[in-house]
C-alpha cells in the first residue's frame, strides 16, 4: 500500500493563501465588505479598523505572524476590493469557498519565511506568475506605439518597485496593480503574497526574480514576432 506523502509546511500554506484569496474576492461582492476593504489602501495596520473583522480570522493562528506578513493579508485584500462592483461577476466564484471559519491549519515554517523551491526550472509553473511576468504579459499584448510607451512605462514600475522596502512597496504596489487591471490583467494574487511575506528577508532575490521574468517574457514575444515576419517574407517572395 502506497502511503500518500504529507504536505510540505510551504503548501499548506499556499492552500491557505489560495483559499484567502477565493474568499475575498467572493466577499467583495458585498458593497459593505469591498468598501471596507477598500479604506486600507496605503494605511498602515494601525489604520484599518474596518479591515479587522474581515481579514484577521485569517491570519495564522499557531505562531508567530510577523508584521510584514499581516500587512500582506491587508494590502491584498484592499487590492483586490479595488476594483468596479460589476467586474467581481460570476467568473470570479470560486469552486468552493468557505462559508464557516476559515481555516487555522498552520501554513508556514516561521515569520517571513519564503516558500522552498523545488526545482528551479519549474517554479513559475508551480508558484503562478511574479509580478515581473504580469508587467510583462501588459507589455506583450498591445501592439504598435502604445507597445513602446507600455515598455517604458512597465520598465519603470517595476525598477521602482524593486528597490522599494516591505514599506516602499505596499505604498506603490496599489498604482501598478491598477495600472495592470486596467491593461486587463490579472495579478497572481498567492504569487504575489508569498514574495510580500518573503520580501524582508529575500529581497533581492525575489526582485531579481521579477527582473528575470519581464524580460524573458518580452524577449519570447519578440522573438516570436521577428520569427513571425521573417515567415510572412518568406511566404510573400515565394514564387
Amino acid at each position: 500500500m502506497t502511503i500518500p506523502s504529507p504536505r510540505t509546511a510551504a503548501g499548506l500554506r499556499r492552500e491557505h493563501l489560495h483559499k484567502y484569496v477565493a474568499w475575498v474576492t467572493d466577499a467583495c461582492r458585498d458593497p459593505g465588505t469591498r468598501s471596507a476593504l477598500r479604506a486600507g489602501l496605503r494605511r498602515d495596520l494601525d489604520h484599518m479598523r474596518p479591515m479587522h473583522r474581515i481579514v484577521a480570522p485569517w491570519l495564522p493562528r499557531h505562531r508567530r505572524v510577523s508584521e510584514t506578513e499581516e500587512r500582506a493579508f491587508y494590502l491584498v485584500a484592499s487590492m483586490i476590493a479595488d476594483r468596479p462592483r460589476h467586474t467581481f461577476t460570476a467568473e470570479d466564484e470560486p469552486a468552493e469557498v468557505a462559508e464557516e471559519a476559515p481555516p487555522t491549519t498552520p501554513v508556514a515554517d516561521g515569520p517571513g519565511s519564503a516558500p522552498v523551491r523545488e526545482n528551479e526550472d519549474t517554479w513559475s509553473e508551480h508558484w503562478g506568475r511574479s509580478l515581473g511576468h504580469c508587467l510583462a504579459q501588459a507589455v506583450t499584448e498591445v501592439p504598435g506605439r502604445e507597445r513602446e510607451m507600455r515598455i517604458s512605462n512597465a520598465e519603470a514600475r517595476l525598477h521602482l518597485l524593486t528597490r522599494q522596502s516591505a514599506a516602499g512597496l505596499h505604498r506603490h504596489l496599489p498604482a501598478t496593480v491598477r495600472h495592470l487591471r486596467q491593461t486587463g490583467i490579472d495579478v497572481d494574487w498567492v504569487r504575489l503574497m508569498e514574495d510580500l511575506i518573503a520580501w524582508p528577508a529575500f529581497s533581492g532575490r525575489i526582485s531579481r526574480r521579477w527582473l528575470q521574468d519581464y524580460y524573458r517574457k518580452t524577449n519570447e514575444d519578440q522573438r516570436n514576432k521577428s520569427d513571425q515576419e521573417d515567415e510572412n517574407a518568406l511566404l510573400d517572395n515565394a514564387p
